[in-house]
């Protein structure tokens, strides 16, 4: 193999470059990246950038010697626009096409819009800034959206001083993810907080007043931050043949065609651990599954499955929120350590028989470990929380 693409400079493109060069391919290496900036880390971006804690400086995920030190051929501010399997191109913005023996496609998500104009949205360096400039004391941010992206934006406005209105659809946030009790212990800290949280809300359309709700209502704001999900950047595959769903289809080893592997929040694979498909958009994962990638497209005949325990973090005003497995299509939630009335606690997820993923609100990390091991090792609930051991949460 003597030219590798990496296309999306991103995370999971970074640690997929690393990667190859630590397990010793020394061929040419091309990381394609449609922002200017190179490999930053974005989970900072909606909360010590927005909250002015961190000067933008702070983000790059490696000091530009450790980038030079790869021998990449670098190409920034160019998206990629085509690819071609068959003679083995991808095309870029400028025209350019850059022929591959391997291809991993690292190329992230871009963020759901709202009909309108006007409205900020979370994704990149640029935005964070943008929206960060138009907030403090005396200013109206309306969020739409009351997921983990929206509700550190509303928390981190709160903080600066600006007064918060929090639209969501669900008629409990997070409850699809969560559960609904779970769902409402973290949203009545926005509540505790001074946030305007208005639920089962549907939006028409974003206006240069602000938002305009379904019903005919306006919600003045003068600010207005979409955070409704995002959309995987598969645009550009289109036309190569490869199959799209939710993502860049892989399969176990994250294989999308011979040559070709997925990486980070676009690509969606089987994980055998839990035995569905899945497409995560957690940061630690896009770093794992970069890693993973190259591997196997290295070494294809050495190939291990990518079987992660998925973990993601989330901060809003005092609390920390972690959280392993997969907790979405959840058959029932029990409280297994702590207090939910005091936000601090541990909950456990079951589906089938297993338990399939964890949560914890201000707790020690010693007490989320043990639950994912038991995730891990595909332990049955009976086994692992018996009768009397937990209050049941609710059944989904």
């Amino acid at each position: 193999m003597k030219r590798i693409v990496v296309v999306g400079a991103s995370a999971a493109g970074l640690a997929a470059a690393e990667t190859l060069r630590r397990e010793g391919y020394d061929g040419a290496l091309t990381l394609v990246g449609a922002e200017p900036h190179a490999p930053y880390d974005r989970p900072p971006l909606s909360k010590q950038i927005l909250a002015g804690e961190w000067s933008p400086e702070r983000l790059p995920l490696r000091p530009y010697a450790d980038l030079e030190a790869l021998g990449l051929d670098l190409r920034l501010g160019l998206a990629a626009t085509g690819l071609d399997p068959a003679h083995r191109t991808v095309r870029l913005a400028d025209g350019t096409r850059l022929r591959y023996d391997g291809l991993i496609v690292a190329t992230g998500v871009r963020p759901r819009r709202l009909p309108g104009a006007g409205a900020h949205v979370l994704r990149t360096l640029d935005d964070a800034l943008a929206l960060r400039d138009r907030l403090g004391p005396g200013r109206h941010l309306a969020v739409v959206g009351a997921g983990f992206l929206g509700a550190e934006a509303a928390a981190v406005a709160r903080g600066l001083g600006a007064r918060v209105t929090l639209l969501e659809p669900a008629p409990v946030p997070l409850a699809h993810a969560v559960g609904e009790r779970v769902g409402r212990v973290l949203s009545g800290a926005h509540l505790d907080h001074g946030v305007d949280l208005r639920i089962g809300v549907a939006v028409r359309e974003i206006t240069e007043d602000g938002v305009l709700l379904a019903d005919g209502g306006l919600v003045a704001a003068d600010e207005v931050l979409v955070a409704v999900g995002s959309l995987p950047n598969t645009d550009w595959l289109a036309a190569s043949g490869l199959t799209i769903g939710d993502g860049l289809v892989c399969d176990a080893y994250c294989e999308a065609a011979p040559g070709v592997y997925g990486a980070g929040d676009v690509a969606r694979w089987h994980n055998p651990l839990f035995g569905v498909d899945m497409r995560i958009e957690h940061r630690t994962h896009a770093a794992e599954q970069g890693m993973a990638a190259a591997r196997n497209l290295l070494r294809p005949d050495a190939r291990k499955p990518f079987a992660p325990v998925p973990y993601f973090w989330s901060d809003q005003y005092d609390m920390k929120i972690q959280a392993y497995g997969h907790l979405r299509g959840h058959e029932e939630v029990a409280v297994v350590a702590g207090d939910l009335a005091e936000r601090r606690f541990v909950a456990a997820y079951r589906t089938g028989d297993r338990v399939t993923g964890a949560l914890a609100v201000g707790m020690p990390p010693k007490e989320l470990r043990r639950w994912r091991q038991a995730v891990a090792s595909r332990a049955t609930w009976d086994g692992t929380v018996p009768d009397g051991a937990a209050v049941p949460a609710e059944a989904a």
